[in-house]
């Protein structure tokens, strides 16, 4: 039997497309009510797993009652159906309002007995099997997938871009004029993705006080928009941008100091590639990375020479202002990548 999840709505396409592999086999469509499932009467993984409609397909093994005392009575079984790990995780998803158990409960119950008959390490990240329980109305169907087959955003192999975002101060000049509370709330939002450092406000000369204001509102407005959207998706703690206004000259005369590298993006520079390999070590290294982007007016040709890099980011094409933050801080994390160890 497999348990097979799709997204809301591609239930009954996954089925059709399931059917086409496997003939006229045996589907409980949306089960129990239940959208974005299929249960299939078949073992055949195989033959199913490259249907794109399909998220996830989990193999069942066992099939008893929504209990508690019943799931972990299956211990054993499933730890002869799982094989030889060193590390296990339990995966349990409850639907429905009617258990008197929660989620944890199965999981914590189940995990210390597991963790008892086999002395195994639970491993919530990146563990040797992943034990699946899930609970559809009355039944629990659990199975067991090789950890290496799950799909993670987090894995040992990846690089934490964090420890280069931490280090980045974003030095934009403000978008005035019509438009500039719109643009200024894309850059608020384009900063706070990233959680980089800081983002400092660099305008020069005389500006329009009332139009820097309504930048500096959306700059605002943009950051907490996103950060309420960071709190709800990540289970860790969350790093509000912080936001500060400086002369663009004086920005570049008081970030020019050892342990810092400074970068101007314009047209006029170089291409990455050219410069890739300083790059990339100076990024490890560095204090604090500092990038000046432009607005309608370019930076000013002045800080030019304060720069250890004037990088051309897309030659013969001139980015829109909202674009500038993702298109550099992607870039330099690219470059970052080769250099730094996992």
């Amino acid at each position: 039997m497999l348990l097979v999840k799709t997204l809301r709505g591609m239930e009954y396409v996954a089925g059709d497309r399931i059917r086409e592999k496997l003939g006229d086999v045996k589907l409980e469509i949306r089960p129990s009510g239940y959208l974005g499932l299929v249960i299939v009467h078949s073992d055949d993984v195989e033959s199913v797993k490259d249907i794109p409609e399909i998220e996830t397909i989990i193999p069942i093994g066992i099939v008893c009652k929504a209990d508690v005392d019943e799931i972990v009575s299956k211990a054993e079984e499933i730890v002869e159906m799982a094989g030889e790990f060193d590390s296990f995780a339990i995966r349990t998803k409850k639907r429905g309002k009617k258990h008197e158990f929660s989620s944890s409960d199965v999981s914590v119950r189940l995990g210390a007995k597991i963790k008892e008959m086999t002395n195994a390490d639970v491993d919530l990240d990146f563990p040797d099997k992943a034990i699946y329980v899930e609970i559809i109305g009355e039944r629990a169907y659990i199975g067991v997938i090789d950890g290496r087959d799950e799909r993670r955003k987090y894995t040992p192999e990846k690089v934490d871009s964090r420890k280069l975002l931490s280090k980045i101060s974003l030095v934009q000049m403000p978008y005035l004029e019509e438009s500039a509370r719109e643009m200024g709330e894309k850059i608020g939002r384009s900063a706070q993705t990233f959680e980089v450092k800081e983002l400092v406000v660099a305008p020069f000369g005389y500006v329009n006080a009332y139009e820097l204001e309504a930048f500096i509102r959306g700059v605002r407005r943009g950051i907490v928009s996103r950060l309420d959207i960071q709190r709800k998706a990540y289970a860790r703690e969350v790093k509000e941008v912080k936001v500060y206004v400086q002369d663009i000259f004086q920005t570049a005369r008081d970030k020019r100091r050892k342990g810092n590298v400074l970068i101007v993006t314009d047209p006029v520079g170089k291409q990455i590639r050219d410069v890739k390999d300083e790059l990339g070590r100076d990024l490890k290294y560095a204090d604090e990375v500092v990038v000046f982007m432009g607005s309608r007016q370019g930076i000013p040709k002045g800080v030019f020479r304060l720069a250890d890099y004037v990088i051309d980011l897309s030659p013969y094409v001139t980015f829109a202002t909202e674009h500038a933050i993702p298109a550099s801080v992607i870039a330099l994390i690219c470059v970052y990548e080769e250099f730094v160890d996992v």
